[in-house]
């Protein structure tokens, strides 16, 4: 609730900015100027990192017993309120041998949150490097220790927004979901005798949670990173889009990759991100029933960016091995996500199962899309998703443009070919027609965007196979 809070606040008023949403209240009195945060990387290059605060300050880490005390300068921020309500529907049927289920719900939500008058807290860099350029970072501190051999890097807290009274967070839920479920025994002992068990089961759900934010809780904060040395030289990183890092890290592979080479080969089937392969034919093979549950659940959850993110942190853990937390969804949706997350889990001997990635592949290209192309994805049918991966296919394997008439024959349709302009408009990718002819075009850039466009689509095109 508290995340979802902080993350509405800084979409509306910093969203392509530096500040970064805090996700727990526990985490707030570790975020202090200077304060060390720990910055890691995620699993496809084009996800955003995550960030860990910790117990140190810049000053824990370097050699010597002279305390660095930041110098921070205080100013009036804005005052904050805001209200954010969604509603969800979904039905899913589906069918096993002799015994057929029904799941239908519906249920709506509010969030409010009431942050007041907030200020800004600004560490004074200038004199922080004045005051620690003779200074040398302790490599034998046990958390530089812990992230020589990742590709973690250390940051240092350069400002933070802060709650000046007492405010609060309130969350209203209502929820209704509908169970029906059918047993058949057919044909017994020989027998044309038939048996039918059926049960209703209508649930409903109300919930109204509060919380008290107190004065003096960070809510937001911006970070520099460093550049430390094998000596334990350093260096603050000031340039905006500049990566810090230790020196005996072995760089991420990913770094160098160019997005416009990747989005070229994707017509080979797989591709690398890094040393990793980005592959999403293992969803092809699950079950039906389970490709279909799944494909109804992905398309209900692109109508609601939070429980997409919700998910895609699931599917991370799941695929590293962490502990799941669903405690902050609401009990329908953790067990309509339990449901999928067991079917993708199952029947893995060792090891993460190949689906499994590949589902969070899918799940973390479509987190990153726009609203609108979620919306877009979200009403598309299984036909026109499998024309458009077959068109996007045939665009990516030809330098040249290709034959209108080697268009799938549901994208010759005029409305289901505006549709396909207006779903590749809203990633800045352009389809252009010349008399018969037709080709790509993409905006500066949207290489990265016309990448997990491609991936989002070919997923769910999988998905959808033999699905009628």
């Amino acid at each position: 609730m508290f995340s979802k809070a902080t993350a509405n606040f800084i979409h509306q008023i910093d969203p392509e900015g530096s500040l970064i949403h805090v996700s727990r209240v526990n985490n707030s009195k570790k975020l202090v100027p200077m304060a060390v945060v720990v910055k890691r990387n995620r699993m496809w290059f084009w996800q955003s990192p995550k960030y860990q605060p910790t117990d140190f300050t810049l000053s824990d880490l370097l050699q010597g017993d002279e305390v660095l005390s930041p110098v921070v300068s205080e100013t009036e921020f804005l005052t904050y309120e805001g209200t954010f309500r969604d509603t969800l529907s979904g039905k899913l049927d589906a069918e096993a041998g002799s015994v057929s289920l029904a799941v239908e719900g519906k249920g709506s939500s509010k969030l409010q949150s009431c942050f007041g008058k907030l200020k800004k807290e600004e560490l004074d860099v200038k004199k922080l490097i004045r005051d620690s350029s003779s200074r040398l970072v302790d490599m034998q501190n046990p958390l530089v220790r812990q992230l020589e051999k990742r590709a973690d890097v250390l940051a240092v807290v350069k400002e933070r927004i802060l709650t000046t009274k007492t405010c609060s967070i309130t969350q209203t839920k209502k929820e209704q979901c509908l169970f029906q479920g059918m047993l058949r025994l057919v044909a017994m002992l020989g027998t044309p005798a038939k048996v039918c068990a059926k049960t209703n089961n209508d649930i409903e759900s109300d919930s109204d949670v509060s919380l008290e934010i107190p004065s003096g809780t960070v809510v937001a904060y911006s970070i520099l990173e460093l550049e430390i040395k094998k000596n334990g030289h350093y260096n603050i990183c000031l340039q905006p889009g500049t990566i810090g890092g230790i020196e005996q890290d072995s760089p991420m592979s990913w770094t160098s990759q160019d997005s416009s080479d990747v989005v070229d080969s994707m017509g080979n089937g797989s591709l690398q991100n890094g040393s990793q392969e980005m592959d999403l034919s293992p969803l092809s093979e699950l079950p039906q029933s389970t490709r279909y549950a799944l494909f109804k659940r992905l398309q209900e959850i692109m109508r609601d960016r939070t429980a997409l993110s919700y998910m895609e942190c699931l599917l991370e853990d799941l695929c590293s091995g962490e502990t799941i937390d669903m405690e902050e969804l609401s009990e329908s949706q953790r067990e309509s996500l339990a449901a999928i997350l067991g079917q993708l889990a199952e029947n893995s001997q060792s090891g993460i199962p190949p689906h499994l990635n590949a589902a969070h592949l899918l799940v973390s290209a479509m987190e990153e899309l726009p609203d609108e192309t979620l919306s877009l994805l979200s009403e598309s049918q299984p036909d026109f998703l499998e024309a458009l991966d077959t068109l996007m296919c045939r665009l990516q394997k030809s330098c040249n443009p290709v034959s209108i008439q080697c268009l799938p024959v549901l994208l010759q349709d005029n409305q289901a070919f505006q549709l396909a302009e207006r779903l590749l408009s809203s990633t800045n990718v352009s389809l252009r027609r010349d008399g018969d002819r037709l080709w790509r075009e993409t905006r500066n850039g949207a290489r990265v965007l016309l990448l997990v466009l491609c991936l989002s689509i070919q997923g769910l095109s999988l998905l959808c196979k033999g699905l009628k």
